[in-house]
């Protein structure tokens, strides 16, 4: 029989890595689709093209820099001290060092250039003469976006969505500085297993790895056969 309060140490980090990732991707959804579009589009002005070029290596940074260092910039942008942090205080509201709001922000940031880059390169695929037809057939940019753009980039989106919430489940680093480890608020299943691991408690954290090995395996099988879909189309 199983001891509830192992279940219970094992259940409530996993949902709230769930939560996190679902919550992160759906953020995701809703405001780097947007941007990975706008990024995708040729400009006539230069300085914006340099603009683009330059953001789009402002948003790869997490590819290459530490967790932790990534964590730790985002930490004092958010400390009660920092612009944001008394901005919020002024205005009566929370914090978000040490919550779940904070770690969502986070996870967005460092979970960003997973998602927009698939996005991004479905969007430059679009051949030239769709986005020429749609220009003359609609004059809404906005009704473009949608009824057009969106359907001919919906592997890209679907991709970096799955990539973007299989990241976020094993995020350690961020979370950590960002969140800490509280219970049922903003420890997930990566600092849970640290944790069990440094307290010598190595069935416990054979169960919660296990369990994350499963959901990797899932996570990548479903990634595997999208790419196979994109690479077709």
């Amino acid at each position: 029989m199983v001891d509830p309060s192992l279940l219970s140490a094992m259940l409530m980090p996993f949902w709230v890595s769930l939560k996190l990732a679902g919550v992160t991707t759906l953020c995701l959804l809703l405001l780097a689709t947007p941007l990975a579009y706008w990024l995708a589009r040729s400009s006539r002005y230069r300085f914006v093209s340099r603009f683009k070029v330059i953001l789009l290596g402002v948003i790869a940074m997490p590819l290459v820099l530490p967790p932790t260092v990534i964590g730790f910039y985002l930490l004092l942008l958010m400390s009660p001290n920092s612009l944001i942090g008394q901005w919020l205080s002024a205005h009566n509201l929370a914090g978000l060092v040490f919550t779940f709001e904070g770690l969502v922000i986070g996870s967005i940031i460092y979970s960003l250039p997973f998602y927009v880059q698939p996005v991004y390169a479905q969007f430059l695929r679009i051949p030239k003469s769709v986005t020429e037809m749609a220009q003359l057939l609609e004059a809404s940019r906005l009704r473009r976006f949608i009824t057009i753009a969106l359907p001919q980039a919906r592997i890209g989106i679907i991709l970096g969505s799955l990539i973007s919430f299989a990241h976020t489940i094993g995020e350690f680093g961020v979370v950590l500085m960002i969140g800490g480890s509280i219970s049922g608020e903003t420890k997930v299943i990566s600092i849970a297993i640290y944790e069990q691991v440094e307290a010598l408690n190595y069935e416990t954290a054979h169960l919660m790895a296990a369990v994350l090995v499963v959901t990797g395996m899932l996570m990548i099988t479903l990634i595997a056969s999208v790419s196979k879909s994109m690479q077709r189309s």
